[in-house]
């Protein structure tokens, strides 16, 4: 019975109907913390601990997600080009605010960590939190971070971003389409996307641009803002 309950393809399938459901749940009962990818990690951290299943027999089933991370961040293209004129009219203004935006977030975890104490290892690990996850690993890689808390802050950011994002952009008065999206794709990554993408079609495009860029931005400067100051 164990052989089964830790089978690759079992906790594959396992995973998507329980990613699904939860999905459904926050539908139902709108609410913050009821995040899809928090509820449904606590349930599969939950099922892995609760049969004493090594998390090395549910990574192989994870491979076969992490195959479709990269050709998922190429799709964020076709909303994107669908809200092409509008970026077109507002581009000098949104670069400037990524470039800017980045150099910020990079410094400003860096910075906190180094204040508490964290060795030069672990705080270049942190610097590409904000991107998705196929890029924050590469960034991690070069810079000679620790791939796996690398992978933990990028999650960490996103479920953040996902729980809180919108309630500080509607207390900070952010309220334009192009501005909540675009802070939440450059902030909290695919799952700002995703969130943008409930919202609507129009929210989806700007957050993919917030992503791309804010992925370009932390790529090119992580690795010199690291080696110089850190």
């Amino acid at each position: 019975m164990i052989s089964f309950l830790e089978n690759p393809l079992w906790l594959l399938g396992l995973t998507f109907v329980i990613y699904y459901g939860t999905i459904m749940l926050n539908r139902r009962i709108q609410s913050p913390f009821l995040n899809p990818v928090l509820v449904a990690s606590a349930i599969i951290i939950g099922y892995l601990m609760v049969f004493n299943i090594p998390y090395d027999k549910y990574a192989v089933a994870g491979n076969y997600i992490d195959f479709w991370l990269k050709p998922s961040v190429v799709a964020l293209a076709v909303p994107l080009y669908l809200q092409l004129e509008r970026i077109k009219k507002q581009l000098i203004p949104i670069l400037i605010s990524h470039l800017f935006g980045s150099i910020v977030g990079i410094l400003s975890v860096c910075s906190i960590a180094k204040l508490l104490g964290a060795k030069r290892e672990v705080i270049i690990s942190l610097a590409p939190k904000s991107i998705t996850t196929p890029l924050a690993i590469e960034v991690s890689n070069t810079v000679g971070g620790i791939v796996p808390l690398t992978v933990a802050s990028v999650i960490i950011t996103g479920l953040v971003g996902g729980i809180i994002g919108l309630h500080v952009l509607k207390y900070t008065k952010i309220n334009s389409p192009m501005g909540q999206s675009i802070s939440l794709g450059a902030s909290s990554h695919g799952l700002g996307v995703m969130m943008a993408i409930e919202m609507s079609e129009k929210h989806a495009g700007f957050a993919s641009l917030g992503l791309i860029l804010n992925g370009i931005f932390t790529a090119l400067l992580a690795p010199i803002i690291v080696n110089w100051l850190f």
